[in-house]
């Protein structure tokens, strides 16, 4: 059998959970399955590459319109759609009313009250509440987007997380930079040590360069933290859906199909959890780490 007929074949299994250039559909909609998205540059050629220890990990530069695009812009509008009429009524005076209004203001107090203050400061944290409550619920849109059929999540590719993750850094620095001074920020790398002046010499410049390289590390982590989760739990229920396709042609179909569906449903109920609990963990640490830089004592 070949490689792309075998449906627990590596590259079969990560093709339908990775970006791509279509929408994969019934037939119904597409004559192979395939609903390409509209591009505005033809060609599929690389303009530049990006060598990275992990193979796939980043997708060369060539300026072509992907599914994830799509839904990240739709997800952007799904925000915009739900929070400018709250915002409106806010403004106005005006009581949210209706379930839908007092869920998004539940959600948005838990975040200041229960995020944003303890782990910036009451003082503080209000000046980052925007960022904070646009990251949590893009995350989640994104996130919930996955749960729907022939749709995907963003968040299970690098450049999406990984755009999040420069958007946190930067957040973080700038904060940092705008409470202490661009010189205390960086200064207040290095922890205070009373150290001898000829060993300071020595030690101090590679504790900065150690507290550097581990601030953009631990926001490199929390960009893949919320990769592996998404892509991870997208790419179990795929593997449930092989066993399907793997057994269609046998007896073993009867009794393997409904456990398939069965266990594939379970996963997406766990699923749907995780789609919350990754927005909370996100946001969490990029308030933990923002409050980490503006008050580093």
């Amino acid at each position: 059998m070949a490689d792309h007929d075998d449906p627990f074949d590596a590259g079969h299994l990560i093709g339908h959970v990775k970006d791509a250039e279509y929408f994969e559909v019934p037939h119904a909609f597409a004559l192979d399955g395939k609903l390409k998205v509209p591009q505005i540059r033809e060609s599929s050629e690389p303009i530049a590459t990006v060598q990275v220890p992990i193979e796939g990990l980043v997708e060369p530069f060539d300026l072509r319109i992907t599914k994830f695009m799509c839904l990240e812009v739709i997800g952007a509008i799904i925000l915009v759609v739900l929070f400018v009429p709250l915002a409106n009524k806010i403004r106005s005076g005006g009581r949210p009313m209706g379930r839908l209004w007092n869920l998004l203001e539940a959600m948005l107090l838990f975040i200041r009250d229960e995020v944003a203050r303890p782990a910036i400061g009451k003082h503080d944290a209000d000046k980052f509440l925007p960022f904070l409550w646009t990251v949590f619920f893009f995350v989640l849109i994104c996130n919930l987007l996955g749960m729907v059929p022939w749709a995907g999540s963003p968040t299970g590719a690098f450049a999406t997380t990984g755009a999040l993750g420069l958007m946190t850094v930067s957040g973080v620095v700038g904060g940092g930079m705008a409470k202490m001074g661009p010189v205390g920020f960086w200064t207040g790398q290095v922890p205070h040590m009373d150290l001898p002046f000829v060993l300071a010499i020595l030690l101090k410049p590679m504790i900065f360069a150690i507290e550097v390289l581990g601030l953009f590390i631990k926001h490199f982590v929390l960009a893949v933290r919320l990769l592996a989760n998404m892509m991870a739990g997208h790419l179990v229920l795929a593997v449930l859906i092989a066993f399907i396709a793997a057994s269609a042609k046998s007896f073993a179909f009867v009794g393997v199909a409904p456990a398939s569906i069965l266990g594939a449903t379970a996963l997406s109920m766990l699923e749907l959890f995780v789609a919350f609990l990754q927005a909370y963990i996100f946001c969490f640490l990029s308030a933990l780490f923002i409050g980490m830089a503006v008050h580093p004592h």
